[in-house]
């Protein structure tokens, strides 16, 4: 025997005399039958030392939570419970080995396949430990991603909020640290899980025939069963423009547009999901197109459409001004988006947000008109209603119903999809996106009277500079610590500290949390804005950085504590892979 690979048990009638013994290294060797069997003392789904188990008929049953295990070959007979790790014994002349490591482990195709059984049966712990080991076998995190994508997309509800979540924790893993990423990954595929527990999978549809049928007729065809929500017809025609080979920007113009051509869909969640599958497709590849935006069009079956609301056309008729601003625009064509000579356009950006954050909001479609007709990009416009859909959160007064957080959050998420997605885009017909947000900002008014008070950095000023956002974590253990949280990170910033560490800290605060669907949709948005008004010269570029992470953390601190089941779910994993115990025996 070679010392450092085999470990001495003892003899064979004293272990059949015991039962059962651990050695070390955490095996736990079994009398079984005629000889002796091993396993890793570690239950593979808590912890639970296996040596305080029950041994029946070669069945190993933890006293835990009841997982059973073949005892030879470490595999569970329970769904919820991985497969123990079984260790090779020998017995030469009555004297017991155990071999210090494993039979085997899981590899990486064996890890896939675990999430995917996690997913399958909605299994928090079996999803949290496959992305841990996952990790720690070097497998992407884009590849974990599409794993939750490909999952998504097949289940017949089709995308909803656990691929929006998923989506948006993807797009912000670089801003987190390596136990922060897989708490992301945990939080997106569990709530993937979720929307898909209990649906059948999704049947897709087979496209039309001719596939040389060109994208403009197809885009017409996508738009008339979407007008009369025929999502069956829609998906033919939008698979059948997939099989011509129609690219990716081509297809989020078709489909955008026909989002648009009725106002403010579903309080602007179908336009932001429809961005986040589109952001998705560029992670996964072109070979999932079919699955991701063919998911899409069960959302357009009957979707609630803005005009068709009453407080869109009373006690100010919105509707029609729109309809007839959207008129003109058609009718001028590519001329509406043209480029604007230098020197040439006279835009005031502090201006125009403080005209959007105005009660004059017939006043401010004119003026979006004509910035529009003068040469101003759509995504600047864009850019500048995010904000102030932002400076609404920072304003927004706590005496408000605490339900009404979700009003202005609608807007914001809403804001920041159709400012990445004109980042994108040239199409003439998605500026339509634009007035629907600012229309949503002014519908949001009531909500900043009074307006809450700017945030009070004095507070904190003196401390600021040695400051550990710890601190921030600290004060977002409390309930209710809105202001005291934006006047922390007002502070903070005002001190030029760095914001990556911010950023961090916000995103634990969120990942430390069992938040909803909205706090996953508002942190992704704001510190994505953020890195854009980041990346601009100029005073007013960093106030408006300042306004997102403010925001952020306002948000956040409405919504915290609670319960944290998820992420101590995710805290077992990290410790059941690091081969920590979890239950210690009386002594």
């Amino acid at each position: 025997m070679v010392a450092a690979d085999w470990i001495h048990v003892g003899r064979l009638e004293q272990l059949q005399a015991e039962g059962v013994k651990v050695v070390k290294g955490g095996i736990a060797v079994f009398a079984h039958e005629d000889g002796a069997a091993a396993v890793d003392n570690l239950c593979p789904h808590l912890g639970f030392p296996l040596h305080l188990g029950s041994l029946c008929n070669g069945i190993l049953t933890c006293h835990w939570h009841h997982a059973r295990f073949d005892l030879c070959s470490g595999g569970t007979l329970d769904p919820w419970a991985d497969d123990a790790l079984a260790h090779e014994v020998r017995i030469e002349q009555g004297e017991v080995w155990v071999h210090a490591a494993p039979k085997r482990v899981m590899n990486r195709d064996e890890l896939r396949q675990r999430l995917q059984e996690g997913l399958e049966q909605n299994i928090g712990i079996v999803i949290a430990k496959a992305v841990v080991g996952l990790i720690e076998a070097g497998v992407s995190e884009d590849e974990i991603v599409r794993i939750g994508i490909d999952f998504g997309t097949a289940q017949r509800g089709g995308w909803g909020s656990g691929l929006t979540i998923l989506a948006a924790m993807r797009n912000v893993l670089p801003k987190l640290d390596k136990n922060g990423r897989i708490l992301a990954l945990f939080h997106g595929l569990s709530h993937v899980a979720r929307s898909g527990a209990g649906s059948a999978p999704r049947r897709l549809l087979q496209p039309l025939p001719s596939t040389e049928l060109p994208i403009e007729r197809l885009a017409g065809w996508y738009r008339e069963c979407i007008e009369v929500r025929d999502t069956q017809g829609a998906e033919k025609v939008l698979l059948t423009a997939l099989a011509g080979g129609s690219s990716p920007e081509l297809l989020a113009d078709m489909m955008l547009v026909a989002v648009t051509d009725h106002f403010y869909l579903d309080g602007g969640h179908t336009f932001d999901f429809h961005n986040k599958a589109f952001e998705m497709l560029a992670v996964c590849g072109p070979d999932m197109a079919t699955k991701i935006l063919a998911s899409l069009t069960p959302m357009m079956s009957n979707p609630s459409r803005g005009e068709e609301q009453h407080h869109w056309q009373a006690p100010v008729d919105l509707v029609t001004p729109l309809k007839e601003i959207f008129e003109r625009m058609q009718a001028c064509g590519p001329a509406a988006n043209r480029s604007a000579e230098p020197g040439k356009i006279v835009f005031e950006d502090e201006a125009f947000v403080e005209q959007l954050l105005s009660d004059q909001p017939l006043t401010t479609l004119g003026r979006m008109e004509e910035a529009l007709q003068n040469g101003v990009p759509a995504a600047h416009i864009a850019r500048l209603i995010a904000l102030a859909a932002a400076e609404r959160i920072v304003r927004f007064h706590t005496q408000n119903d605490f339900r009404d957080w979700i009003a202005v959050l609608h807007t914001f998420t809403y804001a920041h999809a159709v400012h990445e997605r004109m980042i994108r885009s040239a199409e003439p017909l998605l500026n339509r996106a634009l007035f629907f947000g600012a229309i949503a900002l002014y519908h949001d008014r009531f909500l900043n009277v009074p307006r809450a008070p700017k945030p009070k950095a004095d507070v904190y000023r003196s401390e600021i500079a040695d400051a550990s956002t710890d601190q921030l974590l600290s004060l977002l253990d409390r309930r209710q610590q809105v202001e005291e949280a934006a006047g922390w990170v007002s502070a903070y910033l005002e001190a030029d500290r760095d914001p990556a560490a911010l950023i961090q800290a916000l995103g634990h605060s969120l990942l430390r949390e069992d938040a909803e669907f909205h706090s996953f949709q508002l942190f992704e948005a704001a510190v994505t804005e953020f890195d854009h008004w980041r990346n601009m010269p100029g005073d007013f570029a960093s106030r408006a950085g300042e306004v997102m992470l403010i925001a952020c953390a306002r948000y956040l601190a409405a919504h915290a504590p609670t319960a944290r089941e998820l992420p101590r779910t995710a805290h077992i994993a990290w410790r059941l892979h690091r081969g920590e115990k979890l239950f210690e025996s009386e002594s």
